[in-house]
């Protein structure tokens, strides 16, 4: 019957104190270079793997960190949580993921929880929980927010600049000759959203465009809301040469709707989004839409949990997002998309 190897093993086959190899383990030794080969090579010798668990009470850590994400289905929050998987990777920490689901009291359940199993920090994705709630959470972990600007936290926020990033679309499609442009927002409980919503408005105003009320939707950044959003638009008769989506997927639900509709993309109606997920370089056509780096900002997350446990203060930056042209934008039409062929 095999013999599990303990700590003490290695302590008494390595001449030194339990204590001595727990503190070689955990990086918080003082102790001579031979000292120290000596233990690491009883480790590897014994094929000793420490009791994570053990270690975790003895430190008062979990080698965890919280991820309040909001849906984990949606291709966007998946692909941010892969690069918060790469930013953790060779450091002692693993995420812990928990959705909100837009829904501030859901978010707070998801909090609580987190705090419960009592991880080391925090990265918050989004959400529409006060801010009061993390800056609570905040005075007792290091926690850091990705796409929203926390009061009293703005040092540990990944921003992005959600209104130069559509600009740049408005802008883009007044260059090729549009002046009929509707738009599909997210939800106003959504910080990003309305940061959207205002840029696409300033813009529009901008170029000289006239802002139509009858031409803006609102959806909820899923695939589902941007096919009925679309349906809505096409079905008031008012034409549009161009549809602008608040992101992504809402842009992939529109393309269903007016394909069904016999609208072309881009000859009848031209299209954008923002996300640029992976997919929507895969679309018919390819989309145009505003990169945002969407796995990097994830992975520069992790890294500055990872700099906050270790004692540093990070200092960020906002991102400032790029406009991807594809081939679902060009020249504006003679006559305006009206829903029917």
């Amino acid at each position: 019957m095999s013999v599990t190897v303990t700590l003490m093993h290695v302590a008494r086959e390595a001449g030194v104190s339990p204590s001595t190899v727990s503190r070689i383990l955990n990086g918080t030794a003082n102790v001579t270079p031979d000292k120290r080969e000596r233990v690491e090579a009883v480790i590897h010798r014994l094929n000793f793997t420490p009791n994570v668990q053990a270690q975790a009470l003895a430190n008062g850590r979990s080698f965890s960190v919280g991820v309040l994400t909001q849906n984990i289905s949606s291709p966007f929050y998946g692909e941010t949580l892969a690069g918060i998987e790469r930013g953790l990777e060779g450091s002692s920490y693993h995420p812990l993921v928990v959705s909100g689901h837009w829904h501030a009291e859901q978010e707070q359940q998801a909090l609580d929880l987190l705090m419960r199993r009592r991880v080391d920090a925090l990265i918050v994705l989004g959400g529409v929980i006060e801010d009061a709630a993390l800056q609570n959470v905040a005075a007792r972990v290091p926690l850091v927010a990705v796409g929203r600007d926390v009061g009293g936290l703005s040092e540990r926020c990944v921003l992005i600049d959600n209104r130069a990033g559509i600009r740049d679309v408005v802008r883009h499609l007044a260059e090729l000759g549009h002046r009929d442009v509707a738009f599909i927002a997210g939800l106003e409980s959504q910080h990003d959203a309305v940061e959207r919503r205002e840029g696409f408005e300033a813009a529009m105003q901008e170029c000289g465009l006239a802002l139509r009320s009858e031409l803006m939707r609102a959806g909820d950044y899923t695939e589902g809301s941007g096919e009925r959003a679309t349906e809505e638009l096409l079905s008031l008769g008012r034409p549009f040469t161009a549809l602008v989506c608040a992101n992504d997927q809402m842009a992939l639900g529109a393309r269903l709707a007016l394909y069904r509709r016999g609208v072309r993309v881009p000859q009848d109606v031209s299209l954008t989004g923002f996300d640029d997920l992976f997919s929507s370089r895969y679309t018919t056509p390819p989309l145009t839409t505003v990169h945002q780096a969407v796995n990097e900002l994830g992975e520069l997350a992790a890294q500055t949990v990872l700099r906050l446990l270790a004692g540093e203060q990070p200092r960020m930056i906002p991102y400032i997002p790029r406009l991807i042209v594809r081939e679902s934008t060009g020249p504006a039409p003679l006559s305006p998309a009206t829903g029917g062929h």
